[in-house]
């Protein structure tokens, strides 16, 4: 991407290259026990530049993203993302386009400034614009009914908590699936 155009990231220019974090925490249902249970992991995300993407009128520039987190001392990633992180500077938003293998896909949406160090994707079950799409198997087993995700750039560091909320056949309430993380910078 040329240079001018990289500058058109707005708020996630920061972002591109690859991140590690060590210090994860995911909170979750864990089956294999039938009962909540806390995981540590570490994780990378790589998060290449692109654009412009044209829609009309509308201008995007972004970030195609992959991520894989690794429960300590295991080989082979527990989870792992594909997708899109885009800036929408006449709207002023960011754009968080992903999908998980399980077959959930999300597009989240964040208000931002192109200045702007922090920001909080949301997403509901339902929402034709900022919407969660399942499978039928999650549909009646593990709906996830909104996503939020809040992100701190800070230089070589950034960082999210993020809260899936699911409506479970194995628990009566709302159930609050949580990862936090820190990453920083890898300089290759």
């Amino acid at each position: 991407m040329p240079f001018d155009e990289f500058d058109q990231l707005g708020p996630l220019r920061p972002l591109a290259g690859t991140w590690e974090g060590v210090g994860g925490l995911d909170v979750s249902f864990h089956h294999a026990e039938g009962e909540v249970g806390e995981t540590q992991y570490r994780e990378r995300i790589t998060f290449a530049p692109f654009g412009p993407v044209d829609n009309g009128d509308q201008h995007l520039y972004g970030l195609d993203y992959r991520m894989s987190a690794w429960r300590d001392g295991e080989e082979d990633p527990f989870h792992t993302e594909i997708g899109y992180w885009l800036w929408d500077a006449a709207a002023g938003k960011v754009l968080r386009a992903f999908m998980v293998p399980r077959g959930t896909v999300v597009l989240a949406s964040a208000e931002a400034g192109a200045d702007s160090t922090e920001f909080t994707f949301r997403a509901r079950l339902g929402d034709p614009v900022d919407g969660i799409v399942e499978n039928e198997y999650l549909s009646r087993r593990a709906s996830t009914v909104s996503y939020e995700c809040t992100v701190r750039i800070d230089g070589d560091e950034f960082s999210y908590d993020e809260d899936s909320v699911l409506r479970m056949t194995e628990i009566d309430e709302l159930f609050h699936h949580t990862d936090r993380n820190v990453l920083r910078r890898v300089h290759e």
